[in-house]
C-alpha cells in the first residue's frame, strides 16, 4: 500500500505504485483535466512519474506558484523542436527557463534573423495543437552518447560526456522530438498553451566560453495566460522607453565610450543631478549624526590580505603593481617582481583605519562615518549594462561602529532614515530581506547566529516583515536588502545594510569600555543609494527621464512665440536664475508649437511661452511637462511659485 497525504491533510490509499495522472483523477476529473505536474515531498516531478512509497503530493495547475517554471521548461522545448523542423540540420545545445522566459542556444551556419522569429512561432503554436504526448527513458550513458553522435548532434554527446558518472541520462520525448533533459515536463505540448513569444535575438558562446563556438541564442517568454502575457509584452515595451541609457543620450546626461570600459562620462547635465543628490544626501547624513571623511583610492596588497579582501574578493579587483613603468622602446613595461598594491573595491578597510587613531571609549560610540568613496570593481565586459553595473563607481557609504548594545537602536534609526528617503524620491513600495551567511564566509558560526538575529531582531522590533535570503549575505556578515518597486512593477536592490563582527577583529579594531577593558566594536556597512551611478539609471527609468523638478538639470525653458517678444524673454529668464532656478532660453525662430515639442521631448518640466500679450502684462504662460493646458501667472508669481517647487524634499520640510 501507498499512503497519498494531500494539502488538506486528507490520506488517500493506493495499492500499489501510483502516478500523479491516478492520483489526481482519483480526487476529481476536473483537477485531472487541469493537473500538469505533481509535487512529491516538496520535490517538483513528472505528472506520469511513480511514486513508490508513502508520501506528501500536491497537484500542480495552472495558477500553482510551480507552474511557470515547467511551462517556461516545456517552451524552451517547444523552441527547438520548431527550430529542428524547420531548419534541419540545426544542432540544440542547452535551453533552460529563465526569470520571465526561457532561451536555447543553436549551432546552425545560416544566421538567424528576427523574420524568422515569426515562423518559428507559427510551428511553435501548430505543434502546441497536435498536443504531442511527453515521455520519459532512462538510457545507457555510452548509447547515448553514440545516439547523439550519430544523429549528428555533437554538443549533446559532450553534454552526456561531462555528467557525473552517477547520474541517470534522462531523455524526454514530445511525440517523436527527443532531447536529453532533467525535467520535469508537462504531459503533452497541449498543455503549455499559447500564451508565449518569441523576443529577441542574441549570440552565445558555447558554455560562456569566448574561446569556443559562437551559438545563436533565441529568447522567449511564457505565461500562464493571454492576459499576463500582454501585461509582460506592455511592460517591456515601457522598459525599452524608459531605458536609461536611451534616455540618457537623448537628455544628453553622459555616455560610455569602449576606452573607458564600465566608467562614466558625466556630462554637465547629467552631473548635475548627481550633485543635486549628494548635497541632498549629505544633509540627511549631516542630521543624523555622521562624519565625513575621504580615504585613499590605491593600498598595499597587504592591507586587502589583513581585511579578508584579498583572498575572497581579489578576482574583483584591479591590481597594481608598485613600480614606475619602464619608458624604454624595447622590453617589458614592467618588471613583475615589484610589491602588488589595489584599486580600493569598497571603503570600509580605510574606515577602520581611522578608527583606530587614537583611543576610543564606549562612551565616543556610536561613530558613524560617511564617505562619498569612489570604488573600482573588475567586472567582466559582458556584465556590464550602462549605469546599472559599472567598474568604477562611487556609494554614498558610511559605517557605524557601535557597541553590541546599541545594534538594536542603530538599525531602526537607518530604517528609518531608508524609508525616509526613497519616500521624497518617489519610490515608498519597499521589501526587506535578510541575506544569511554564505558558503564562503569569515567568522564562526557563533558569530554569525549573534549578527543574524540581531538584524531579524532590529527588524522586528521596527514591526516591518521580511524574508530570507539564504545564502546571499557578504563574506564577512549577514545583510539587509532593500527591493524597491518601481512605476511599472520592476522591482529593484538598493541600498545596503550589514552587520559585521570579523572586519573589526581581522583589522584589530578597539575600543575601553566601562571597566578599562578592551573589546571589539560592531561594524555595521550601510549605504542608502548605494552607488550614484545606479541609483541615478534607477530614477531616470523609474521617471520616464520626467525627473522631479528639483532634480531636472534644467527646470524651465523662457522661448518665444515671436522675435517681438525676445528681449522681454531674456528678461524673464534672468528674473528666474535670480529665484535660484536652472533656466535655458530659446528665441530661435522656429514656430511654437516645433519648439514645445522638442523641449517636451528633452523632459523639460516647466516651459515658460512668451509672446507679445505675456511681454506687455509682464507675464508667462507655463506649461507643464505632460500636459497640454497652459497657466498664465505675473513674472513674479510664476518665480516665487517655481522656486518653492523646485526645493528639494527635506528643504520644503525645513
Amino acid at each position: 500500500m501507498v499512503a497519498i497525504t494531500l494539502p488538506d491533510g486528507s490520506v488517500r490509499q493506493f495499492d500499489g505504485p501510483v502516478t500523479g495522472t491516478l492520483i489526481a483523477e482519483n480526487i476529481s476529473k476536473s483537477l485531472a483535466k487541469k493537473a500538469l505536474a505533481v509535487k512529491v515531498d516538496g520535490e517538483v516531478c513528472d505528472l506520469f512519474g511513480e511514486i513508490g512509497h508513502d508520501a506528501k503530493v500536491e497537484i500542480i495547475t495552472r495558477d500553482h506558484e510551480d507552474a511557470l517554471d515547467i511551462i517556461r521548461h516545456d517552451a524552451a522545448h517547444l523552441l527547438a523542436q520548431a527550430v529542428q523542423e524547420l531548419y534541419p540540420g540545426t544542432q540544440v545545445t542547452i535551453g533552460p527557463n529563465i526569470e520571465d522566459g526561457f532561451f536555447y542556444d543553436f549551432a546552425r551556419d545560416e544566421p538567424f534573423s528576427s523574420d524568422d522569429l515569426a515562423d518559428i512561432e507559427k510551428r511553435m503554436m501548430q505543434i502546441v495543437d497536435q498536443d504531442r504526448p511527453t515521455r520519459k527513458e532512462i538510457w545507457d550513458r555510452d548509447a547515448a552518447i553514440k545516439h547523439f553522435e550519430e544523429i549528428g548532434e555533437k554538443y549533446k554527446a559532450e553534454i552526456i560526456a561531462d555528467l557525473p558518472g552517477d547520474e541517470d541520462v534522462k531523455i524526454y520525448y514530445h511525440g517523436d522530438w527527443h532531447d536529453l533533459c532533467r525535467g520535469p515536463h508537462l504531459p503533452s505540448t497541449r498543455h503549455i498553451g499559447k500564451a508565449f513569444k518569441l523576443t529577441k535575438l542574441a549570440g552565445a558562446y558555447w558554455r560562456g566560453d569566448h574561446r569556443n563556438a559562437m551559438l545563436q541564442r533565441i529568447y522567449g517568454t511564457a505565461w500562464a495566460n493571454e492576459k499576463d502575457l500582454k501585461a509582460y509584452l506592455h511592460r517591456i515595451e515601457e522598459a525599452e522607453k524608459r531605458d536609461h541609457r536611451k534616455l540618457g543620450r537623448e537628455m544628453d546626461l553622459f555616455h560610455f565610450q569602449a576606452e573607458a570600459q564600465g566608467s562614466v562620462f558625466w556630462h554637465p547635465k547629467g552631473y548635475l543631478v548627481w550633485r543635486q543628490l549628494e548635497a541632498y544626501i549629505r544633509r540627511q547624513l549631516d542630521e543624523d549624526g555622521y562624519v565625513e571623511v575621504k580615504t585613499p583610492q590605491l593600498l598595499d596588497s597587504v592591507f586587502w590580505e589583513q581585511s579578508g579582501h584579498w583572498a575572497k574578493f581579489r578576482e574583483n579587483m584591479f591590481v597594481v603593481p608598485d613600480e614606475i613603468p619602464s619608458t624604454e622602446e624595447e622590453g617589458p613595461v614592467l618588471t613583475g617582481k615589484a610589491d602588488l598594491m589595489a584599486l580600493k573595491p569598497m571603503n570600509c578597510p580605510a574606515h577602520v583605519q581611522i578608527f583606530k587613531q587614537g583611543i576610543k571609549s564606549y562612551r565616543d560610540m556610536p561613530i558613524r562615518m560617511a564617505e562619498f568613496g569612489c570604488c573600482h570593481r573588475n567586472e567582466a565586459h559582458g556584465a556590464l549594462h550602462g549605469l546599472m553595473r559599472v567598474r568604477q563607481m562611487t556609494q554614498d557609504d558610511a559605517h557605524i561602529f557601535c557597541r553590541e548594545d546599541q545594534i538594536k537602536e542603530e538599525t531602526s534609526r537607518f530604517l528609518d532614515l531608508f524609508s525616509r528617503v526613497y519616500k521624497d524620491m518617489g519610490m515608498t513600495e519597499i521589501a526587506y530581506k535578510l541575506a544569511t551567511r554564505p558558503e564562503a564566509r569569515a567568522g564562526d558560526d557563533a558569530t554569525w547566529d549573534r549578527a543574524e538575529k540581531a538584524l531579524a531582531d532590529a527588524l522586528t522590533s521596527a514591526g516591518l516583515e521580511f524574508d530570507y535570503a539564504e545564502g546571499e549575505g557578504a563574506f564577512y556578515g549577514p545583510k539587509l536588502e532593500f527591493h524597491l518597486t518601481d512605476a511599472i512593477g520592476r522591482t529593484w536592490q538598493a541600498g545596503t545594510y550589514q552587520l559585521d563582527y570579523v572586519l573589526p577583529e581581522r583589522l584589530d579594531a578597539t575600543y575601553v569600555d566601562e571597566s578599562g577593558a578592551r573589546q571589539r566594536p560592531v561594524m555595521l556597512h550601510r549605504a542608502v543609494f548605494g552607488t550614484f551611478e545606479r541609483f541615478i539609471g534607477l530614477l531616470i527609468e523609474h521617471y520616464a527621464g520626467r525627473l522631479p523638478l528639483w532634480l531636472s538639470p534644467v527646470q524651465v525653458v523662457v522661448t518665444t512665440i515671436t522675435s517681438a517678444a525676445d528681449d522681454y524673454a531674456r528678461e524673464a529668464a534672468e528674473a528666474l536664475r535670480a529665484a535660484g532656478l536652472r533656466v535655458d532660453l530659446d528665441v530661435r525662430s522656429e514656430k511654437i508649437n516645433y519648439k514645445v515639442r522638442e523641449h517636451s521631448h528633452a523632459k523639460i518640466p516647466v516651459i515658460a511661452v512668451v509672446g507679445a500679450k505675456e511681454a506687455e502684462e509682464k507675464a508667462v504662460s507655463l506649461r507643464r511637462l505632460g500636459s497640454k493646458d497652459q497657466e498664465t501667472m505675473s513674472l513674479s508669481a510664476a518665480a516665487e511659485t517655481l522656486a518653492h517647487e523646485a526645493l528639494a524634499p527635506d528643504l520644503k520640510r525645513a
